[in-house]
């Protein structure tokens, strides 16, 4: 009780503060007006996500399903005929009929709209984020990571053969990231489910997981160690979940259609907030300040060992 008392102050300290630099939106505005390729971006996906698709879902509420409702009525109305609405087959058709016309915008225009917005959006997210990352090496917004003092960026790239070897390996860890972050996400599916506590812990480690998606661009572009990062996120959790919590809010006030709407908006957003968060030095200083050591959470322990599990079948097998 004692050590989970210690890490209450840091462990607050920190996502108070991982909070507060995902609220910095006011640097989106610095990025695009100095990157006018970013600012495209930003308006298509506004314009896709927000204009398209969310104006779609509010035409469809406030509008069709409305209009539909007028046409095809819920209740027996007796102007038309007291005939009719003694037969509650007329209601049932009606209401059949609604809802068919409904589930047809759906599958012909939702649906598509969405697998269309997802694969549309992830591609420019990845340009969103080298667009406002060039902004942070060209300004200096981000020295620790841009400079060859830094820890974190220069001595981790210079692990990294150049040429051929290191393409390899920069491949071999992406497709190893996305197979963790796969397996991750299973995880906190299946913990949502858990009665009572399900909820908060699906918050926290669904803030955990867009945090890290967040920043994953910036470590990509200083070509930061796959353990390299998992060691520096493990060890300040608290940071990132609270840094992924305005990410992630959505979920749970909107339908999944909306929120996804929603979030595909804010998301690049937050990559911009990362692509300028200096999360080493505002790590550092707080360590003054809650006077103690968080301690590390491996997070992505079931995801590594399975992961590598998959890795060993896999080669005993070919082997």
């Amino acid at each position: 009780m004692e050590s989970l008392a210690s890490q209450a102050k840091p462990a607050a300290v920190l996502w108070l503060a991982g909070f507060l630099q995902a609220a910095r939106l006011h640097r989106v505005v610095s990025f695009c007006v100095s990157s006018r390729a970013l600012s495209i971006r930003i308006a298509q996906c506004f314009l896709l996500n927000g204009f398209i698709f969310l104006g779609s879902l509010l035409t469809l509420k406030s509008v069709v399903i409305p209009t539909l409702l007028w046409i095809l009525p819920e209740q027996c109305d007796q102007s038309w005929g007291q005939h009719l609405c003694d037969h509650t087959t007329a209601v049932a058709l009606y209401s059949f009929l609604r809802s068919g016309l409904v589930e047809i915008f759906y599958v012909f225009w939702f649906y598509p709209l969405y697998i269309f917005s997802f694969i549309i959006s992830t591609l420019w997210y990845g340009d969103i984020a080298k667009h406002a990352l060039a902004v942070v090496k060209s300004k200096k917004l981000d020295a620790s990571q841009a400079s060859d003092s830094d820890p974190h960026s220069t001595s981790v790239s210079a692990d990294r053969p150049e040429g051929f070897d290191g393409v390899a390996i920069g491949v071999g860890e992406q497709v190893y990231s996305i197979l963790l972050l796969t397996i991750f996400f299973a995880e906190v599916t299946v913990i949502g489910c858990i009665p009572y506590l399900g909820k908060a812990m699906n918050f926290m480690l669904l803030s955990l997981m867009y945090a890290y998606y967040c920043f994953e661009y910036k470590w990509n572009f200083f070509a930061v160690s796959l353990n390299h990062r998992l060691d520096f996120f493990e060890s300040n959790w608290a940071f990132f979940a609270g840094f992924g919590s305005p990410c992630v809010l959505p979920i749970f006030f909107f339908s999944p259609l909306t929120s996804y709407g929603v979030m595909a908006i804010l998301y690049p957003l937050f990559v911009m907030t990362a692509a300028g968060t200096q999360e080493e030095q505002t790590i550092d200083e707080l360590k003054s300040l809650h006077g103690g050591k968080l301690n590390r959470i491996p997070l992505f322990f079931v995801a590594k060992r399975l992961t590598l599990q998959r890795k060993f079948d896999c080669e005993a097998i070919l082997t």
